[in-house]
């Protein structure tokens, strides 16, 4: 269970995973939505872009986080319609924007977890939310991505991981001009490798609760 000083944390607080394949992201997002009855948010923020756009919802969760070229190809050949929102809607640029702003507007609905999407980037001037970056030694990420049924191999796993990881860094560094998974991007850094998922969520959630009762004694 959350420790006591998790009682001064807001109803509305934000809570922004970010990831290295395989270390368990969604897993730990879903438990700490669960520990702060929280929204959860990880494709599903794609789906709601595509909507808002007019493109096909398959198109944004098959291809999300992907660098800016290879989002160029494939949308120069999708059927798109014209949206008074943008003012070119096949531009990655344009897609990341119109992503940003369903994050920003779910994020005004109330209390989330987000995974992913570069949303800590999008949300940082958010004086409720909190990032977290999830990492681990690429071996024991490969055996969790064998053991979820995505590889037959130890070896394919660690391939599995370090492509995927240097897609989502591509993607992160282009548009935030920031450097993925380095620590001063984010509150806090945790090897997943190191405890077991409640026991994760535990140290988040000491972390946040001690942060917003800080928050509250200097008011």
């Amino acid at each position: 269970m959350p420790s006591p000083s998790s009682q001064s944390v807001p109803a509305d607080i934000i809570i922004v995973v970010g990831r290295q394949f395989g270390s368990g992201g969604r897993r730990i997002g879903k438990i700490l939505a669960e520990r702060f009855n929280l929204d959860y948010y990880d494709k599903e923020l794609l789906s709601e872009a595509a909507d808002r756009l007019g493109f096909s919802p398959d198109i944004f969760a098959r291809y999300d986080e992907k660098r800016p070229s290879a989002l160029r190809s494939l949308l120069s050949n999708a059927f798109g319609v014209q949206d008074a929102y943008l003012q070119n809607p096949m531009s990655s640029e344009s897609i990341f924007a119109a992503q940003g702003r369903v994050i920003a507007e779910l994020a005004e609905r109330g209390g989330c977890v987000f995974v992913g999407r570069s949303a800590d980037y999008v949300l940082r001037h958010h004086p409720r939310m909190v990032s977290i970056f999830l990492h681990a030694p690429v071996a024991r990420r490969a055996e969790a991505i064998m053991r979820r049924g995505d590889v037959d191999s130890l070896p394919k796993g660690e391939e599995m991981a370090r492509k995927f990881d240097r897609k989502r860094e591509e993607y992160y560094n282009y548009f935030t001009g920031r450097n993925w998974g380095r620590s001063d991007n984010y509150h806090l850094s945790v090897d997943t490798s190191l405890l077991g998922d409640e026991q994760i969520v535990d140290l988040i959630a000491t972390m946040i609760g001690m942060r917003f009762a800080n928050t509250a004694a200097e008011a």
